[in-house]
């Protein structure tokens, strides 16, 4: 099948400009936060709980790149079955998307399976959605619209 988005059908779409942050599945907040915290010589500079997800997060910065650590808040979470199943590690790769429902649409058409065909707000004010794995080589991948 043909790319979708080189046919002109996605005229308007700006594809995934950057990577946003890659996403780190841990066990504990607190002792991970003072591994990353030693390893980029600066603390998170944000920190905060998504109740939909079950998470609660830190984001640490490194030169213009972006780490965001996810704990389990309840043994439901995806964070929470992540690591009972494949143990602390990197968990998703976010992009950031100028228009998330466009580039959702243009994924969509081009075969991929999408998890959130509508966005939901995100930690660090952002609307997110995600791609299956099964769709993506294995990583989860996660699109990132700064919310307006």
């Amino acid at each position: 099948m043909p790319a979708l988005s080189g046919l002109g059908l996605f005229p308007n779409t700006t594809p995934m400009r950057k990577v946003e942050h890659i996403g780190i599945a841990v066990k504990s907040l607190e002792i991970s936060n003072t591994v990353f915290e030693k390893l980029f010589g600066a603390p998170p500079y944000k920190s905060e709980s998504v109740e939909s997800e079950g998470v609660n997060t830190s984001f640490f910065m490194n030169g213009p790149n972006k780490i965001e650590l996810l704990e389990a808040t309840n043994p439901e979470s995806p964070i929470a079955k992540f690591l009972e199943k494949k143990g602390e590690g990197i968990h998703h790769i976010a992009f950031d998307v100028e228009d998330i429902v466009a580039e959702i649409a243009r994924l969509k058409a081009e075969g991929f399976i999408v998890l959130n065909e509508i966005p939901k707000k995100g930690a660090d004010n952002k609307l997110v959605a995600f791609l299956h794995p099964k769709s993506t080589n294995g990583v989860l991948i996660e699109l990132c619209q700064e919310m307006r």
